[in-house]
């Protein structure tokens, strides 16, 4: 009687299988640090927020004389309620994005499709689309064409930005109209301490959770 038939396994397959065992992005190391670091900046730059009392406080809410007396609140409210107005720009994108479905899930793409397929995926783990396999250089390169096509090219883009500009004409609106005499200015954090200065510390820890998988590929 014939004996029957095998199939060798190849080292490319052997290979394969091994590296269907590897963690997914989401439950690496660097993913986690990348998670906690942002969240504690966030949470960092959030204790500094002022009392939102003071923001809305109508007593203290006059009309400038001039746009120079309007241009001198701003830029003192801006120092004054730097992560309130933030929180507010935010709130607005936020709440923008979320009226609609269509480009939040566009985005929440866009930001899984760096994530997975480049940001932290294990450096053994290639990308592989319809049996052709893609170098990083290659993955990078269609990733920023991706980004580019989404945000100038679609409505995503301009729903973006008509949030952020209606964000900064309320920002605006109301440093101009609030009076700043009663506000402790001289308490202020030192000058390296700007208006975005907690995002920049959120995107620097982000930055350095994600520098050594993005450096592995360089």
């Amino acid at each position: 009687m014939a004996s029957p038939a095998t199939i060798p396994m190849t080292t490319s397959q052997s290979t394969a299988g091994t590296g269907a065992q590897s963690q997914p992005p989401i439950a690496t190391p660097a993913f986690r640090a990348f998670l906690s670091r942002f969240s504690s900046s966030i949470r960092q730059g959030l204790s500094q927020r002022r009392p939102w009392y003071e923001l809305i406080d109508r007593s203290a809410m006059a009309r400038p004389d001039n746009l120079t007396d309007a241009y001198s609140r701003i830029r003192k409210n801006l120092s004054y309620f730097k992560v309130n107005y933030i929180t507010l720009l935010v709130a607005v994108l936020a709440f923008s994005i979320l009226s609609h479905p269509l480009s939040l899930l566009v985005l929440l793409g866009l930001l899984a499709a760096w994530v997975f397929l480049y940001l932290f995926r294990p450096s053994d783990q290639p990308v592989v689309i319809f049996g052709r396999t893609f170098t990083d250089r290659e993955t990078l390169g269609a990733l920023v064409v991706l980004t580019v096509f989404v945000v100038f090219l679609t409505s995503v883009g301009s729903l973006l930005i008509s949030a952020l500009l209606v964000g900064v004409a309320i920002v605006c609106l109301h440093g101009a109209f609030r009076v700043p005499e009663d506000l402790f200015l001289d308490d202020q954090e030192p000058a390296n301490t700007g208006f975005l200065s907690f995002l920049g510390g959120a995107a620097s820890s982000a930055a350095a959770a994600a520098a050594p998988a993005v450096a592995s590929r360089v």
